[in-house]
């Protein structure tokens, strides 16, 4: 290397070494000073770490307490809810009444009603109702006038004197060949009159009888037709069959009148109110108990507040097969004609139970997967019935199993309500089904 490279390296470990004689006015303890401030940061390092190290074991310290104090919470409060008694209200269970109330729609017929028909041929001379007329059994209701009847009777009247006359000469002459033959009979057996004449007063005596039983026979015929035109006569004063109210009228004076059995002329329509008929078909789930005097209450709309008392009188007892329903009849007193033919009406029967029936509160009903149930309180322990409802009244059901008259059940259980789990009945309200 030449001494032109190397100069610069000596000039530049010169003032290296002479570094500190060249520093005038340096102290001593300043380069001491200088020297200690090393181990300083050290020791400054070290107290951060364990300040961290502290915090860290403090957080750790923090947040196991809160999770040991929020496992204990969690346990205190399972414990809690293992160890809870909840709180209830509870309802008794009540039998139905011996009768049931059952409601159908229904229609008033009167108790008697009539079509009038003209039972003679003619002309209406005069008519003495009306529509609305009140009418007793026996009194006249029109009368017919048919002069070609008059004549068909006086004519009558004339053949059966003339029959008449007829017998009493067919008598006469019977009575004659009776004598005749009474008397030639023993002068035949004398000899003194021969055997013929003897026939023939005996043949004659027959011949006359016969004329006598022809001519009675042919009285009788008369007389029977006579009475037929007597009859129709009869029938010319339209008189009423029962009492009752007149609710149709359809001839008037003048009118002409036809007395065929087909095609008779319709006069009147009569009703008798003073009882009420009523029909109904009874479905077959409600026909068992349905018999004659089971009390029956009928309700008109327009007649509210006013409830018609009746009974069953009649049922057909047989089911119809295409309806599954039993015809029943009730008779409804109507003294006072408050009730009319054609009403419309509901009718409510109290019908005697066949087989037993609770109510329950709608409340204590339990819906679930498993059907419908009731929970039952038995010496402060839940138990879990299921129930079969018959009807559904809004507040109260009716059950026909699972349950007994006086059981407590409970009113709007818990969702998590199981059955043997420890409950306490609180009282209910005052108007609690009982």
């Amino acid at each position: 290397m030449s001494d032109t490279q190397q100069r610069p390296a000596a000039k530049a470990s010169v003032p290296l070494r002479e570094a500190p004689a060249d520093r005038e006015g340096e102290r001593p303890e300043s380069k001491r000073e200088a020297f200690s401030t090393k181990p300083g940061r050290h020791t400054g390092r070290r107290l951060l770490g364990a300040v961290t190290f502290l915090l860290l074991c403090a957080a750790l310290a923090v947040g196991f307490w809160q999770h040991y104090r929020l496992h204990a919470q969690v346990m205190a409060t399972a414990e809690e809810r293992r160890d809870f008694v909840p709180s209830v209200r509870a309802a008794p269970v009540r039998a139905s009444a011996g009768t049931r109330a059952v409601s159908w729609p229904g229609t008033t017929e009167a108790f008697e009603q009539a079509n009038i028909f003209a039972r003679a041929s003619g002309y209406i001379s005069l008519r003495k109702v009306d529509i609305g007329s009140h009418v007793r059994a026996g009194d006249l209701l029109v009368e017919i006038t048919a002069p070609e009847l008059e004549h068909q009777i006086a004519q009558a009247e004339g053949t059966l004197a003339q029959l008449q006359a007829s017998l009493l000469q067919a008598i006469a002459n019977r009575d004659l060949a009776q004598v005749t033959w009474g008397r030639d009979k023993t002068l035949v057996h004398q000899g003194w009159v021969t055997q013929q004449q003897g026939d023939t007063d005996r043949l004659s005596l027959d011949a006359r009888e016969a004329a006598v039983a022809v001519a009675q026979a042919n009285i009788t015929a008369q007389e029977a037709q006579l009475r037929v035109l007597n009859q129709q006569k009869a029938y010319q004063r339209v008189i009423a069959p029962f009492d009752g109210v007149v609710t149709q009228r359809n001839v008037d004076v003048g009118s002409l009148v036809q007395a065929d059995t087909t095609t008779g002329t319709f006069l009147f329509a009569l009703m008798h109110s003073d009882t009420i008929r009523i029909q109904l078909y009874v479905p077959q789930d409600e026909a068992f108990g349905v018999a004659p005097g089971v009390e029956a209450t009928i309700r008109v709309p327009e007649m509210p507040g006013r409830d018609f008392p009746g009974t069953v009188s009649r049922i057909a007892d047989a089911l119809q097969p295409g309806t599954r329903t039993l015809l029943t009849e009730i008779d409804v007193p109507n003294p006072d004609h408050a009730l009319s033919p054609g009403v419309y009406c509901t009718v409510e029967l109290k019908i005697p139970r066949k087989t037993p029936s609770l109510i329950v509160p709608s409340e204590a009903i339990i819906f679930n997967r498993d059907g419908l149930s009731v929970a039952v309180v038995e010496e402060g322990v839940a138990h879990i019935r299921p129930v079969t409802v018959v009807r559904d009244f809004g507040t109260t059901v009716e059950v026909s199993a699972g349950v007994k008259d006086g059981d407590q059940v409970i009113l709007n259980p818990p969702v998590d309500l199981v059955d043997g789990r420890k409950i306490k009945v609180r009282p209910g309200p005052a108007g609690q089904l009982s």
